[in-house]
């Protein structure tokens, strides 16, 4: 487990690339995604540097577009790509309610709420109709066929985080309600929904980390590939077939873990990535094994971030500990009820 001032220092090194507008780049000078901006954001709000965390949601707030989407790339403050991805528009309702759980800042909770409120009618309008929700908005507005395995588990958790910020705003969300039991269901028997990335270490672990495949499937579905990704005493690879082990990734699956209540395990690889950690507390991406080379040569915030993110979930250090690692914590947990086996997958929260 690291230190106190151990997260203190990664969550200044995340700091030092913060820009003077409040823009969370992966790192100086480098490329923002609103994703890993909302990552790094909440590490921010972890390590106490709530004023950081609040302009970087405020840069964000002020960039998105009238459609509720966001531009997958900025540099220099301005848009680099006119791709529009729906993670990207959801996740910032994570990066809210994490706020919230931390800081009760209710002012600031109610300035984002119409932001994240057009971020996830947008998740919603690009929902496809099998339940998965299209990876990007084409470029006449509509959904792209395409849906993606890990994205998706990342806005099963944004909306359960919007319905909560929903109830908090007293602005009930049934479109929402209706679009995250679809979602959860098709994330737990449908495969088939998704693209095929399963050489990639996220789409094994994130429908747990983001809360829809829990208890003995979750504990199952870990176990089925640990072999194929884990590396012991280095981490977990970011794909089955390369000799890369990434800090991200690593940190990830001991979220996982631990919302599959494998502790111990979730505290073993969260140990195994330190080797990533560089002496101003910022973290290497990944390091290629076969090589003995860290790559790629950078050092970026969300990786710091996922780091900060895992220390606090397993030393249950804030109030917004349980975030990532109870399945129960949220709301509304997305099973329907004639979903097979519902009544024994996700417990509804009050």
């Amino acid at each position: 487990m690291l230190s106190g001032d151990q997260v203190r220092q990664t969550v200044a090194s995340i700091a030092e690339e913060q820009d003077a507008d409040g823009a969370l780049p992966w790192f100086r000078d480098g490329q923002l995604d609103p994703w890993d901006s909302v990552e790094a954001a909440m590490a921010l709000d972890v390590g106490g540097a709530h004023d950081r965390a609040r302009a970087a949601y405020r840069w964000l707030a002020d960039r998105q577009r009238p459609d509720g989407s966001w531009a997958a790339e900025y540099r220099g403050g301005r848009e680099a790509s006119p791709a529009a991805e729906s993670n990207h528009a959801g996740y910032l309702a994570v990066g809210a309610w994490h706020s919230w759980l931390i800081s009760g800042d209710e002012e600031l909770v109610t300035e984002l709420w119409p932001t994240v409120r057009r971020g996830l009618d947008l998740v919603v309008r690009m929902q496809l109709p099998g339940g998965a929700v299209g990876w990007a908005l084409r470029p006449d507005g509509t959904p792209d066929g395409t849906a993606l395995l890990t994205g998706n588990a990342s806005l099963f958790q944004a909306l359960r985080c919007g319905i909560a910020l929903a109830a908090l705003q007293g602005e009930a969300q049934p479109d929402w309600e209706l679009a995250v039991t679809d979602l959860g269901t098709t994330l737990r028997t449908r495969p088939d929904a998704f693209a095929d990335r399963s050489r990639y270490s996220m789409d094994w672990y994130y429908p747990v980390l983001g809360g829809a495949v829990a208890g003995e499937a979750a504990r199952d579905r870990l176990a089925a590939d640990w072999d194929r990704f884990v590396v012991p005493g280095l981490g977990a690879r970011c794909v089955s077939d390369h000799p890369w082990v990434t800090g991200a990734e690593t940190c990830e699956l001991a979220l996982a873990l631990a919302a599959a209540g494998q502790h111990d395990a979730a505290m073993e690889q969260l140990a195994a990535m330190q080797h990533l950690r560089h002496d101003d507390g910022s973290y290497w991406t990944g390091y290629v094994f076969a090589d003995d080379a860290r790559w790629p040569i950078e050092r970026t915030t969300w990786t710091a971030a996922a780091v900060v993110l895992a220390a606090d979930a397993l030393s249950g250090a804030s109030p917004a500990s349980g975030l990532f690692t109870d399945p129960a914590a949220l709301p509304v947990a997305g099973t329907r009820d004639d979903e097979p086996d519902a009544a024994n997958s996700l417990p509804r929260g009050p």
